[in-house]
């Protein structure tokens, strides 16, 4: 039985003031230099030498120390709460970037009565403040991290509330399914039937299918924003490091002539089609009595039955590609790829006859070590890459593995609703709801609690 949601989290604002330089630690020409609380007009009118600085409007100001000398000049920009980003009075000073001006500043600031923010406050207050929910400060964090036009897409989609409206939707059901079965309990001495039944299967099948939908939509918005697990898998000396090194552009791996050269895995990230790939090299795939490649062989089966994708790679001069195709079935997704074209010259598919659990596999015939054919394989990644669960989507969203384990906890809160249903145990079924209701609104943050706050927000940037 899953575990159930945790308790509501409690109103954790601050009333004190925190400074942090937002614009990022890095020389350049502007910094920003932002301040929140209710203390932050006070703060920056004095740094700025004025009794009130404007709302809204940007003034160009000389920013002084407190003996009197100018540390910088540059613009002020004050938005009284709550019409701010934290929902609290905001200052944001824009100096220039140098990294010595910026941290006088907030010294300054910090000696006038302001605290030094931590890591992600800006965009917690924002949440505690019903700004923004806690999806939507996630996709902050994911949108300065994106590295390609996709992923800053998807983030911005969330930061714009469409992974929180799917998740408002699946609520809605959720809770008229509870109001259903919580009104039905109160007339024990009724039959089922006569109570809705089958409106309440409807509603779980509902609740079902809205749920199913958008953990597939947040396991694609997961891969895009977390990259697709791949691992090389084949027989010693099949070409793997060399593979690797082909696709990541360096000497990634050692390549010899001995087999068993790769003992353990190894990590390298390269980026198709805007997606990011980790590719996983392992230990070649065989019978050994050797202790140390024994443990890399049993971790190269790890990794193939943790991977989005197995790229199988195969010499097809090697009778050991047997024992492959064997470790291969574990794999979900797989792309065969026969190595050595520059010795074997073209060659069938013929690992498929026979096997027609691999019939529908891609494959592609290279020379990693001539780069022969590689835009095939590139091409052939793409495909993978780009069908069904990998496809760009106008409703994409960026997610992360909280996301899509909250929603798998729901699914089984919903399935032991269900079950209870189906004993005609109300009040279990309308326990099991609750939970499933309560756990979906992890997601959002209307159920959190204090420690899932803080590693979330912790592990944003300074001033964010």
């Amino acid at each position: 039985m899953p575990h159930p949601a945790p308790s509501p989290t409690p109103d954790l604002t601050g009333r004190d003031t925190i400074v942090a330089i937002a614009s990022g630690q890095a020389a350049a020409g502007v910094g920003i230099i932002r301040l929140s609380g209710p203390l932050s007009h006070d703060i920056a009118a004095r740094v700025c030498g004025v009794a009130v600085l404007k709302p809204r409007y940007a003034s160009h100001r000389a920013f002084r120390s407190d003996t009197g000398e100018v540390l910088d000049d540059g613009i002020a920009l004050y938005f009284p709460g709550p019409r701010s980003f934290t929902g609290e009075d905001v200052v944001e000073l824009q100096a220039h970037g140098s990294p010595a001006v910026l941290a006088s500043l907030v010294a300054l600031c910090v000696r006038y009565g302001a605290r030094r923010a931590r890591p992600g406050e800006f965009s917690e207050r924002a949440f505690l403040e019903g700004r923004i929910d806690l999806l939507q400060a996630e996709a902050i964090a994911d949108l300065i991290a994106a590295t390609d036009e996709r992923a800053a897409r998807a983030a911005r989609r969330s930061l714009q509330g469409d992974f929180s409206k799917r998740v408002d939707e699946v609520s809605t059901l959720l809770l008229n399914t509870r109001i259903h079965v919580e009104a039905a309990i109160d007339f024990v001495d009724e039959s089922l039937e006569t109570l809705g039944l089958s409106a309440i299967e409807s509603n779980l099948n509902k609740v079902d299918v809205a749920a199913s939908s958008l953990l597939e939509a947040a396991q694609r918005g997961r891969r895009l924003n977390e990259g697709l697990h791949a691992v090389l898998l084949g027989a010693p000396n099949a070409g793997k490091s060399s593979l690797l090194n082909a696709l990541a552009g360096y000497d990634r791996a050692i390549v010899t002539d001995v087999a068993g050269t790769t003992r353990d895995l190894l990590h390298e990230v390269v980026r198709v089609d805007g997606v990011s790939l980790e590719l996983v090299d392992t230990a070649g795939l065989r019978d050994s009595s050797d202790a140390i490649e024994m443990e890399g062989i049993r971790r190269a089966r790890a990794q193939a039955s943790q991977a989005d994708l197995a790229l199988i790679v195969v010499d097809p001069r090697d009778d050991a590609a047997s024992v492959v195709m064997d470790e291969a079935r574990n794999a979900v997704r797989r792309l065969w790829i026969y190595n050595k074209s520059d010795l074997v010259g073209e060659v069938a598919n013929l690992l498929h006859e026979g096997e027609p659990q691999f019939a529908e596999d891609a494959y592609v015939q290279v020379s990693a070590k001539t780069g022969e054919n590689m835009e095939s394989l590139h091409e052939a990644i793409r495909n993978i890459v780009s069908d069904g669960a990998m496809s760009e989507s106008t409703s994409e969203f960026s997610a992360r593995a909280r996301h899509t384990e909250a929603l798998d906890r729901t699914q089984e809160w919903v399935a032991q609703a269900r079950m209870h249903l189906t004993h005609e145990d109300l009040e279990l079924t309308a326990e099991a709801l609750r939970i499933a209701h309560d756990t979906l609104g992890e997601l959002t943050g209307r159920i959190s609690p204090d420690e899932l706050l803080g590693h979330i927000f912790s592990s944003f940037c300074i001033g964010k």
